[in-house]
């Protein structure tokens, strides 16, 4: 059986051939267009074990029977109380790293803690939100404060939320300026997910560091040291750009469990 290639998939394998020398003129551009060709074999996955099992309310949350080696590391040092930044590929389970520490700290007894995420946009936030909603973890309320939310459902969410899905504008102009309508949320301060930390560069970088110690600041008025979990795609030194963030030291995590399948590289 012969199978049908796209036009895209057409070319490339031309572009191929001529550079292995197996053809010399295909109406497709002189031969050398081809600067750099680089197989990646396909990669295992790999597997981790947690130093201390979730609680069985958590695990069943999550849903999956065996945790990658870089999440398991990751949820090792949250629950240790070290700030982090994941920066693996694309569909690692980044997320789980930082679900599965707060659905264990907002549940746990006698003092329940409380999260804040910030995302870049809402559109972001609300993917976050409807995956905590999706886990059912009994005693788990989570809630997007956004431009979208009304002034009931904003009050709703103080006195209510225990998982704060937002941006760095709302943490600046709603949040921060009225922190004693936030007292109890602050005071139980557990976790900060700053996502998507790649973004935060330049001036917005800058403006997001500024937020983040204020927050800090704050959230000790209060009696709390917040944990900070860091979500980015690979970079070079993302420990670096997280800890000028938040002014805390950031353990990396990097060396991503997750399997890979074939891929070819033609430049």
């Amino acid at each position: 059986m012969t199978l049908i290639q796209s036009p895209i998939e057409e070319l490339v394998a031309r572009i191929v051939r001529r550079a292995e020398g197996d053809e010399t003129s295909d109406g497709a551009g002189p031969r050398g267009d081809l600067v750099h060709l680089e197989h990646l074999a396909p990669r295992p996955a790999r597997y981790g074990e947690l130093a201390r099992p979730l609680p069985p309310a958590v695990r069943s949350a999550v849903g999956v029977d065996a945790l990658w080696s870089h999440q398991a590391c990751a949820i090792d040092l949250v629950r240790a109380r070290h700030s982090v930044v994941v920066a693996t590929g694309t569909a690692s389970g980044k997320s789980l790293c930082y679900q599965a520490p707060i659905a264990e700290s907002v549940t746990a007894r006698p003092r329940p803690g409380t999260a804040l995420l910030l995302f870049p946009t809402k559109a972001l936030a609300h993917d976050q939100l409807r995956a905590f909603g999706a886990m059912d973890v009994p005693g788990l309320v989570p809630a997007c404060y956004d431009g979208d939310a009304g002034p009931e459902e904003r009050a709703w969410i103080r006195r209510n939320a225990n998982v704060l899905l937002t941006n760095p504008e709302m943490l600046h102009h709603g949040l921060l300026p009225n922190h004693p309508r936030w007292a109890t949320f602050l005071m139980r301060l557990d976790h900060v997910v700053i996502d998507e930390l790649h973004v935060l560069r330049g001036v917005f970088g800058s403006h997001v560091a500024h937020l983040l110690r204020r927050l800090r600041r704050l959230a000790a008025r209060y009696g709390a040291n917040p944990t900070f979990v860091f979500a980015s795609a690979t970079i070079g030194e993302p420990d670096r750009l997280a800890s000028e963030l938040c002014g805390l030291d950031v353990t990396p995590v990097q060396n991503d469990g997750s399997p890979r399948g074939d891929r070819l590289f033609a430049l």
